[in-house]
């Protein structure tokens, strides 16, 4: 069992910006970090954490996830649908494969735990 807790965040590796993830950087650096508890990003099934510095950014979804806010705030706007949805400590979601997500980073590091599915 690997506990998930928001004052127990562990050190994350540099992954560049997310413009090296596959995102569209839209305004501000977006300079991402994260750590894997199990698997890859590539394997049928991962979990990790990934955190963002401040900025707006769309991603177009390349699995399906499920994840929970541990540190900081953004608002979400699935771009098919139009709806957003602004998310703090403690909260979640889940979007769909494919989905194009525009991310609105207001604190300077936001930080999610996520489940994906390939």
């Amino acid at each position: 069992m690997t506990p998930l807790k928001a004052d127990a965040i562990p050190a994350l590796d540099s992954w560049g910006t997310v413009a090296d993830i596959g995102s569209e950087i839209l305004d501000g650096e977006c300079a991402a970090s994260g750590k894997m508890i199990h698997g890859a990003p590539t394997d049928a099934v991962s979990c990790g954490f990934f955190a963002v510095t401040k900025g707006k950014f769309r991603m177009t979804y390349p699995f399906t996830e499920h994840a929970v806010v541990l540190e900081g705030s953004l608002t979400l706007t699935d771009e098919g649908t139009g709806v957003s949805t602004t998310y703090t400590a403690g909260e979640g979601w889940f979007v769909e494969k494919g989905a194009v997500i525009l991310w609105d980073v207001h604190s300077d590091r936001f930080v999610k735990n996520y489940l994906a599915v390939v």
